[in-house]
């Protein structure tokens, strides 16, 4: 932060996580330290590249305003990503009661007598957040991660899933042996079934023979109390 009389100014340094093709956008906040109303302009060495939002305003006593530094879309990467383009940021007291409106180039001149804070702001680069890697950091490629076990006995980091692996392979044996049995038992259960309806099918074949015989044997008698009643 800027140690003016008038304006804090935080941060000292605009920084803007370059992409190619997208407007980029970071902040200042001015918090005026006075008892006074204090104006403010921005002004910056390349006005065709920034816009600034409010570009000049009023900053009510002990109390702080937010100004908005857009950088347009760029359609080339500078070099070694270094950034020569600057901003001023001027700040003078004013009378009580004035709004942005009333904010005029006069204000800020040296020249007229008017005390003039004047707060220089350089302008970084930054390369835009990363996506974490997949690969965990500390282990290598192909292999599982390795971790390291307290003194009170306890697993922790990366070794919970090494310690967690011999019961996922105990568990799979189980799993497997669960399904083999049910299977048998689908098998065993259909097996049972098939020897009960070859069972009821022979007894209704015997019924049926012993039915059959028996008419015989009563046709037979009849034949021959038949004759014994001829003769």
């Amino acid at each position: 932060m800027s140690t003016g009389e008038l304006l804090g100014i935080e941060p000292l340094e605009l920084k803007f996580p370059f992409e190619l093709k997208k407007q980029i956008s970071c902040s200042l906040q001015l918090s005026n330290k006075t008892d006074n109303y204090v104006a403010f302009k921005v002004k910056t060495t390349n006005p065709k590249k920034y816009c600034v939002r409010p570009n000049a305003g009023i900053v009510l006593p002990r109390s702080t305003c937010d100004v908005i530094v857009t950088m347009q879309a760029q359609k080339e990467a500078p070099t070694d990503m270094q950034c020569k383009d600057k901003f001023l940021l001027q700040s003078v007291k004013t009378n009580d009661g004035v709004s942005a409106k009333d904010i005029n180039a006069e204000m800020f001149s040296k020249e007229a007598g008017h005390h003039v804070e004047e707060c220089k702001l350089r302008v970084l680069y930054v390369s835009p957040p990363q996506p974490p890697s997949p690969v965990q950091e500390g282990s290598e490629e192909g292999s599982s991660p390795r971790g390291s076990v307290s003194d009170n006995g306890n697993v922790t980091g990366t070794d919970l899933s090494t310690a967690t692996r011999p019961f996922v392979e105990r568990l799979e044996p189980q799993e497997k042996s669960l399904e083999a049995r049910a299977l048998i038992s689908k098998l065993t259960d259909e097996k049972n079934n098939a020897i009960q309806q070859n069972n009821k099918l022979r007894q209704e074949l015997v019924s049926h023979y012993v039915s059959f015989g028996n008419s015989l044997v009563r046709l037979d008698f009849m034949e021959i109390q038949y004759s014994e009643y001829k003769s």
